[in-house]
């Protein structure tokens, strides 16, 4: 089973979260961008742009943060956060 969780952030407090699971047998890379997808529908957000330093990140610490400069519309709190929780 896949796992990601994603996170809204303010000012250090959390907002809101939820984990969107994929027990498919699709890529690691089609599993994160279904949950990525997922996550923004649920919290009512645009998918943010995955800039070389998000990438970075993600890749070194299966965490990405996405702040401002990673959406195109004008966000109500500091940074989404996802996280890779479990990997089959």
């Amino acid at each position: 089973m896949f796992r990601l969780w994603g996170k809204i952030w303010k000012d250090n407090h959390l907002l809101q979260d939820m984990v969107f699971e994929d027990g498919s047998d699709d890529t690691r890379t089609h599993k994160v961008s279904r949950g990525l997808e997922k996550i923004c529908y649920d919290f009512d957000l645009s998918k943010p742009i995955w800039l070389d330093k998000t990438i970075n990140e993600f890749k070194r610490h299966d965490k990405a943060r996405f702040y401002q400069d990673n959406f195109i519309e004008e966000i109500p709190f500091d940074y989404l956060e996802i996280q890779v929780i479990e990997e089959d």
